[in-house]
């Protein structure tokens, strides 16, 4: 392992960790929009993130092969991806997106985000994101000792 590999995976989950809270306040920002520039009822969005494996590794004999992934090497967002759930019914017959004809008559499909849930998920992120910027201070301050220690 080299000298900056455990900060550039701990760099790695900071940036996932932000980029996820900039999607969450998307959603939150969001939560009301009825109607969107492509069309329709805004849908929820949310970050895929996979490990980072480097390949070739050895790989012990003992372990079971579905437990093994691979060292660690950091992680990486695959995507944003669209939640379709359906979309939350609120009865406003006077609101300009209302149904008209139907059994939903009346009703007003609305975003299908929750904000207390993604409150839940924003205050996930940001302890994520702490506890990697934690790593990070930890290892300058490791680095650092080992200067001092070594310049005596």
């Amino acid at each position: 392992m080299g000298l900056f590999t455990s900060i550039n995976i701990a760099s790695s989950g900071m940036g996932a960790q932000r980029l996820r809270a900039d999607v969450i306040a998307d959603n939150m920002a969001n939560a009301t929009t009825a109607r969107t520039n492509e069309g329709g009822v805004f849908q929820r969005s949310r970050v895929v993130m996979r490990p980072r494996v480097q390949q070739p590794y050895w790989r012990s004999p003992f372990l079971p092969k579905m437990l093994d992934n691979g060292p660690g090497n950091g992680v990486r967002v695959t995507g944003i991806k669209k939640d379709n759930s359906p979309p939350r019914l609120v009865w406003d017959p006077t609101h300009p997106d209302a149904i008209l004809e139907g059994e939903k008559a009346g009703y007003v499909e609305m975003p299908n985000v929750e904000i207390v849930r993604e409150m839940v998920d924003l205050m996930e992120a940001n302890r994520m994101y702490e506890a990697n910027a934690q790593v990070v201070e930890g290892y300058k301050s490791m680095f650092q000792r080992a200067l001092e220690i070594g310049g005596k």
